[in-house]
């Protein structure tokens, strides 16, 4: 499989002035001006193969956000080698342009004032598309999303998870083969992140596209990502597949029971707690699951069992505080 994204030892490091407040201080600085160094992204090497989907995962401020600027190339690293397809991104050669795009959540590039299929126009102007193979990417598009009661409104008058879906069509108009997906979902309700996962991995299917994904929203991990790439501070702490993280950093799982057993009873298999429901709770190691499963249902009256992982938000928060 080609390797469409080769990161090594990238950097990104601003100097930002640095002041005590008061007016003293504010004059000296304008003569002694200090500064320091921040390190918003530090190092971080990785590859990413075609038709790959990646999770890039860390805390505000970690350097996702920057990272993806320098791929998609807005922004010039400081040292560190990137190329995207081939090409050095933060030249912005024409058919690296034409084969990538960024969509961040809190960003648009519709035109505010005037419908969407202008903006749709617009956009096969300007990456030159031919016109057969701009309907069919359009009349795509628009029926995999559902936009056909919103072509003719302006971009104002759209709500949030509406204007999201146009936004998804105008920057996948030119089918590209790369995609940087910043906060896609931020702010939409569950059921539109839903429509918006599976429209990802619907574009991923059809077209073979490579994905780089940040998001808070661990369901949208969970759902598109089998591999999950986690920085912090600027630092890459881990990448590989998403069950791996979950074995490295949640070493027990939950096994809820309902049975006529008591509490005390159950507590011989592991940490115990009555939930409100009637059944029991009991946290265990996760290699000996199987093992404490297979006693439980031997010795027990079971009407009910589950075992359960601990949900993916906690696993990251604990990669975090790690």
């Amino acid at each position: 499989m080609s390797t469409v994204v080769r990161v090594e030892g990238l950097c990104k490091h601003y100097e930002v002035p640095v002041r005590e407040a008061g007016l003293s201080n504010a004059i000296k600085s304008v003569f002694q001006r200090q500064t320091r160094t921040v390190k918003a992204v530090d190092g971080v090497s990785f590859t990413i193969a075609a038709g790959e989907v990646v999770g890039f995962l860390g805390p505000n401020g970690a350097g996702k956000t920057t990272t993806l600027k320098m791929l998609s190339g807005l922004l010039n690293p400081t040292s560190g080698t990137v190329e995207v397809l081939g090409y050095r991104p933060f030249t912005r050669d024409y058919r690296f342009l034409r084969a990538i795009t960024l969509v961040m959540g809190q960003r648009t590039n519709l035109v505010w004032d005037l419908p969407g299929m202008d903006s749709f126009e617009l956009s096969r102007v300007v990456y030159g598309m031919a016109s057969a193979q701009y309907a069919e990417t359009r009349d795509t598009l628009i029926e995999i999303l559902e936009l056909q009661t919103l072509l003719d409104k302006p971009v104002r008058n759209l709500s949030l998870g509406e204007r999201m879906k146009m936004e998804f069509a105008l920057a996948l108009m030119h089918r590209p083969q790369v995609l940087f997906l910043d906060e896609p979902t931020i702010g939409l309700d569950v059921t539109m992140q839903k429509r918006i996962r599976t429209f990802v991995a619907d574009y991923n299917q059809r077209f073979g596209a490579s994905v780089i994904l940040t998001s808070h929203y661990m369901a949208d991990v969970a759902a598109l990502c089998k591999r999950v790439i986690v920085i912090h501070h600027g630092t890459l702490i881990h990448d590989g597949a998403l069950s791996d993280l979950v074995h490295r950093f949640a070493p027990s799982r939950t096994i809820t029971v309902r049975t006529s057993a008591t509490v005390a009873a159950l507590s011989a298999y592991g940490e115990t707690k009555e939930l409100d429901d009637g059944r029991v709770s009991i946290k265990v190691a996760a290699d000996a699951v199987p093992r404490i499963t297979a006693q439980i249902l031997a010795h027990h009256d079971v009407s009910d069992i589950a075992v359960l992982e601990p949900p993916i938000e906690d696993i990251i928060a604990e990669v975090y505080a790690r």
